[in-house]
């Protein structure tokens, strides 16, 4: 999965050798998981930029703020399942109803199976995620 650059990296994500890295401890079905929303985020949000934090990999729009003000997604490895996790989830369109989590900002999406995960679902959340921008809120409406 090199993306066609020589070092592996895009604009704002991490070398792939270095995701593999962070990632070599997991279940390989688990990892698969990951890759593929990588590869999501990268072809929503080709400008995101990619930091390994709060034990996952985080996603943020550098030019719009830091990694919560301006936070795409996050995901983390919990268990035996991936956890997609959105900062801003409860300002996102959600037909389908995948988003779970009561706090006042954030919701997640687990996935346990790649066979069985809603990967165009899953795009589109990432894509609202992505061209959220809560700025745009009343400073009322928006409080984390």
């Amino acid at each position: 999965m090199n993306f066609g650059h020589a070092s592996g990296a895009i604009a704002g994500m991490l070398p792939i050798h270095r995701v593999e890295t962070y990632l070599q401890h997991f279940p390989s079905h688990l990892r698969d998981i990951v890759l593929e929303l990588r590869n999501i985020i990268l072809s929503v949000a080709p400008d995101a930029v990619e930091v390994i934090r709060w034990k996952g990999l985080s996603y943020f729009h550098a030019g719009r703020g830091g990694i919560v003000s301006a936070g795409i997604c996050q995901i983390g490895i919990q268990d035996d399942r991936v956890h997609l996790g959105f900062i801003h989830g409860a300002f996102l369109p959600d037909p389908r109803g995948l988003l779970q989590g009561t706090r006042k900002a954030k919701r997640f999406v687990r996935i346990e199976s790649f066979d069985r995960a809603p990967w165009e679902d899953l795009k589109n959340l990432i894509l609202a995620a992505s061209n959220f921008d809560p700025r745009a809120l009343h400073p009322q409406q928006y409080e984390i």
